[in-house]
């Protein structure tokens, strides 16, 4: 069943139908709501309701830009209403994540690059959490959620040369804020 099915479905009540969009839909929104939380329960939270306000809003879902695009509205809202009311940002530690292994390499050499790119992850993501909000944002929505200009621009409801601007804008606040801390370290 493609995904028009399953949206149409959706909307006549079929949960069965609904639980394979969220399935499907459900890491990217989890990532968008940790990207600007940095609170792994709090982003699991604001995940599920996301799910709960979509099947709810999904009668209003008319097609006219693509779920995706919808669904990342509905989370971006969700998550600045969350933080607006807590008034407060969360950050934990950025979870270590495991590189390729490679046959040639012995563990103790895959266990250092895997904690050195860990540690480089937290120093990126402490980083940005120290973004404007509308930079941070951006910069989670191209480089760590993969979203497109259009999609980014339908999103934020901004125009593409707005979003390529303030992407431009944060890259280079996120680099000039980092480059010490690299610096310092050598490259």
């Amino acid at each position: 069943m493609d995904e028009k099915d399953l949206i149409a479905k959706s909307q006549e009540g079929n949960e069965e139908a609904y639980g394979v969009l969220v399935e499907k839909y459900k890491t990217k929104v989890f990532n968008m709501a940790y990207s600007m939380t940095f609170n792994r329960e709090v982003a699991d939270d604001l995940a599920q309701e996301v799910f709960i306000k979509a099947y709810y809003a999904l009668p209003r879902f008319k097609g006219k830009a693509a779920f995706s695009t919808w669904l990342h509205q509905i989370t971006l809202n969700h998550v600045r209403d969350y933080l607006r009311k807590s008034s407060r940002m969360k950050q934990v530690p950025f979870e270590e994540t495991r590189g390729e292994h490679s046959t040639h390499e012995d563990e103790a050499e895959q266990r250092d690059r895997e904690h050195e790119l860990a540690r480089r992850k937290k120093l990126v993501h402490k980083t940005m959490a120290t973004l404007p909000p509308k930079y941070r944002i951006i910069l989670s929505l191209r480089d760590i959620q993969g979203l497109s200009y259009e999609e980014i621009s339908r999103v934020l409801n901004i125009s593409s040369g707005t979003v390529d601007s303030r992407l431009h804008r944060a890259r280079k606040m996120l680099k000039k804020k980092i480059m010490p801390f690299f610096e310092k370290e050598g490259g």
